[in-house]
C-alpha cells in the first residue's frame, strides 16, 4: 500500500513538470519580494478594468477567459493572479488584506499600468476591492462586483465565514488533487455552454488543479478571511465612486425579508450611476453571462462619462 502511495505522489510530480513545461506563463511576471506574479492584459480603450479573482479559483486568468475576450474589445482588461494563484508563485507572507491589496498595487505600479482603475472584483475580492477604494480612492474610478463578498455581509446576514480544513493544503503535493481531477474532471471546470472555453483552457484548468489546488496560501486566505472583514467591516466605498453589483437573482430570501438584493442596496453609493443588476446564473457568473455583462458595464461607463 504503502509503495502504491510512493509511485502515485512520484508520478504526480513527473506529470506536475511536464505539464509546466507544456502550458507556460500566458501573460508576464512581476517581482515582488523575491516571488513571480502573474499578469495577463489584453486590449486598449479608455478604460482599465482590473479583473480580481473569488478565493480558490485555481488560476484567474484562464476563469476569466470569456469576460476577458467580451471586454477587451473597447477596454484594457488586466487579469492579477495572487500568490498561489494560476501562474504565480506562493509566498510566505500572510494573506492579510493589506498584503493582498499592496502586492496588487505593486504589480499594477511595475508595469506601468496607470490608474484610475475600475476594480471587478469576484466573491471574497470584493473585501479586498473595499480596503482598496477606502485607502486609495484616488486610484479607482469605478467598482464592479460579480457576485462579490463584502464585509458588511456577515453582520447583515448574522453568518460566519467559511472555512476550508487546514489538511487541505496536502491536496495537491501528495497528488490527490490529481486524482480528483481523473476521477471526474468535469467537476473541477467552469459550468459553462460548449464552445465559451477553449478546449486548450480547460486542459490547462485541469493541470493546474492537479498542481495547485487548495494550496498554503489559498488556505491561509481563507483562515485570515475573518480577520480580513473585521478589519473592513466598517469600511465603505466612498460616496463619490461609482458602483455597479451584478448579484445571483435567486429569489432567495430570509424570514426578515433581507437578501443579498435588500444587503447590495446598503451599499450603492451616492453617485448617480450606482446600481444594482440581478442576473440568473452560478456563484460564478461570469462562466455563462460574460456577454451580458460586458454590455452592461460598457453602459455602466459611458453613463460615469456622461455624468463627468
Amino acid at each position: 500500500m504503502l509503495s502504491t502511495v510512493l509511485i502515485w505522489i512520484g508520478f504526480h510530480h513527473v506529470m506536475k513538470l511536464v505539464e509546466q513545461h507544456k502550458y507556460p506563463a500566458i501573460g508576464q511576471y512581476v517581482q515582488i519580494e523575491n516571488q513571480r506574479m502573474h499578469i495577463y492584459t489584453k486590449g486598449n480603450g479608455p478604460n482599465t478594468i482590473v479583473l480580481l479573482s473569488g478565493l480558490g479559483t485555481v488560476s484567474p486568468v484562464l476563469d476569466f477567459e470569456p469576460l476577458i475576450n467580451e471586454m477587451s474589445n473597447h477596454n484594457r482588461v488586466v487579469v492579477l493572479e495572487p500568490f498561489g494563484y494560476g501562474w504565480s508563485d506562493k509566498t510566505d507572507k500572510k494573506r492579510t488584506v493589506e498584503h493582498i491589496v499592496g502586492e496588487l498595487r505593486s504589480a499594477l505600479q511595475q508595469l506601468n499600468i496607470k490608474g484610475p482603475y475600475v476594480l471587478m472584483p469576484h466573491s471574497i475580492s470584493g473585501i479586498y476591492s473595499m480596503y482598496y477604494a477606502h485607502e486609495y480612492p484616488e486610484e479607482v474610478k469605478a467598482v464592479v462586483g460579480i457576485d462579490a463578498t463584502l464585509p458588511a455581509a456577515l453582520a447583515y446576514f448574522n453568518e460566519s465565514p467559511p472555512a476550508i480544513p487546514g489538511y487541505m493544503r496536502y491536496a495537491a503535493p501528495i497528488g490527490l488533487a490529481r486524482l480528483a481531477v481523473y476521477l471526474d474532471g468535469s467537476a473541477y471546470l467552469p459550468l459553462a455552454s460548449e464552445g465559451a472555453y477553449s478546449d486548450e483552457n480547460l486542459a490547462m484548468t485541469k493541470a493546474m488543479t492537479a498542481w495547485n489546488g487548495y494550496n498554503k496560501n489559498v488556505i491561509q486566505e481563507a483562515s485570515e478571511l475573518g480577520d480580513n472583514v473585521r478589519k473592513t467591516a466598517q469600511m465603505s466605498f466612498p460616496s463619490d465612486i461609482p458602483v455597479l453589483f451584478f448579484t445571483r437573482d435567486d429569489g432567495r430570501v430570509s424570514e426578515d425579508g433581507r437578501s443579498q438584493f435588500t444587503f447590495l442596496q446598503t451599499q450603492l453609493t451616492d453617485h448617480p450611476s450606482s446600481t444594482i443588476f440581478p442576473l440568473q446564473g452560478h456563484h460564478y457568473l461570469h462562466w455563462t453571462k460574460s456577454k451580458e455583462m460586458s454590455e452592461t458595464v460598457l453602459k455602466f461607463l459611458k453613463d460615469i462619462k456622461d455624468k463627468e
